[in-house]
């Protein structure tokens, strides 16, 4: 059997090692990969063939609605009418809804990102011992483990 887990490049590695090898798993057995990072930065726009689930229109979608409202609104007491001021209000809600977020993900520093797997750490077992390995894995903080 082949466990497969995944981790983040910590001291709790070794400690799982470690610990395997005291459940009688030999070393020869035990094979960890750390996997390279990313260097180039990220897109801030969306593709229709690539998403990262960061949308950048959300803040400006309702923030344009809120101020389409007010201006249609009050468009009724102002000079130009409620369409024009309706029209005004969604632009430039739909702007500062977008440079808000803008200034948000460009604020927002590279380390305070999600937890992303580092090192992938695969061990060749047998049936048996699939449990106390599985317990020992999650004990050290992996981040995932699937048996093949």
């Amino acid at each position: 059997m082949l466990v497969i887990t995944t981790f983040e490049n910590s001291l709790f590695i070794e400690l799982a090692i470690s610990s395997l090898e005291q459940k009688g798993i030999p070393k020869e057995q035990i094979f960890a990969v750390p996997l390279k990072k990313r260097t180039e930065p990220k897109q801030l726009f969306d593709t229709i063939h690539r998403a990262d689930g960061l949308s950048m229109f959300d803040a400006a979608a309702i923030l344009g609605t809120c101020t389409m409202l007010l201006g249609a609104i009050y468009g009724y007491v102002l000079k130009w009418g409620p369409i024009i001021w309706g029209i005004i209000g969604a632009v430039t809600g739909l702007l500062v809804g977008f440079l808000i977020k803008l200034w948000m993900v460009k604020k927002r520093p590279e380390g305070n990102k999600q937890i992303t797997s580092e090192v992938v750490l695969m061990i060749r077992c047998e049936d048996y011992q699939w449990e106390a390995v599985e317990r020992i894995l999650w004990e050290h903080t992996a981040l995932g483990v699937a048996r093949v």
